[in-house]
């Protein structure tokens, strides 16, 4: 065999290499662009006209601006559930058009939503919920009766214009039937005071009991410090109570809620 041949011979397999990567590629690109349409099919909502897709070796890339960090995370939703995307990089920025309202008018404002989320369900008072705002990221924490009010809680902050990131630090007290009876009895012995009944005029329930395992924690706004004290008198009153830790605050003072 001479030298000509061999280097013909040796070709053939880098020919073949060659083409089976460009036919390679040639499949990415198709797949590619068939997921990037599947994406913006999935997009094709009012919400999502400032989102831009682009796809490149099946991982789908968000851009854009939103208004609520729940428009942010259907979107991100909605491309998960993609078949054949290989990844999701969320690049969506929120709030951009609320940078001029501060943390305190966002903080006044939820605020204002949560203390009266879920009235008429009959848990609001089980619910004890804090809040802090940082350069628009808001941090959710405290305990709150039940799955459901986590929910609507969490909706509640990621549906709110200005919001531009939410940090989840909300825990839902396990599910007790001795921690039940324990909240109607608080409940019963609290505002069925005398000097406490006027709290119960107000449906989002100033005095908060929550109950986890036993252990009751008060916390919310009352007039004066006697309140305080007959609150936390009566708390520790009711039976089968492990721990009484009184957190309510006299109106006025300067107090986180």
């Amino acid at each position: 065999m001479n030298i000509k041949s061999k280097i013909r011979f040796m070709a053939l397999p880098v020919l073949g290499f060659m083409l089976t990567a460009t036919t390679a590629m040639r499949a990415q690109g198709s797949n590619d662009a068939r997921i990037q349409a599947e994406a913006q099919r999935a997009l094709d909502k009012k919400d999502f006209s400032n989102v831009q897709v682009h796809v490149r070796d099946g991982v789908i890339t968000l851009t854009g601006d939103v208004d609520r960090v729940s428009v942010r995370d259907e979107a991100d939703k909605k491309m998960h559930k993609l078949r054949d995307a290989a990844g999701v990089n969320d690049m969506i920025r929120v709030g951009a058009r609320y940078e001029n309202v501060s943390d305190q008018q966002l903080f006044d404002k939820l605020s204002k939503k949560l203390v009266y989320d879920r009235v008429g369900y009959g848990t609001t008072a089980f619910n004890d919920i804090t809040l802090k705002v940082n350069n628009g990221v808001v941090t959710i924490g405290g305990t709150v009766y039940g799955p459901t009010d986590k929910d609507s809680a969490m909706g509640v902050v990621k549906n709110t214009a200005g919001v531009r990131g939410v940090v989840d630090e909300l825990k839902v007290a396990p599910l007790s039937p001795m921690d039940d009876r324990i909240r109607r009895a608080e409940f019963r012995a609290i505002y069925g005071a005398p000097s406490l009944n006027k709290y119960a005029m107000d449906p989002a329930k100033p005095i908060r009991i929550t109950v986890v395992n036993g252990h009751v924690t008060l916390s919310g706004f009352v007039d004066n410090e006697m309140d305080k004290n007959i609150a936390n008198i009566r708390a520790n009153g009711v039976s089968g109570v492990f721990s009484v830790t009184n957190n309510l605050q006299v109106q006025g003072q300067r107090a986180e809620r």
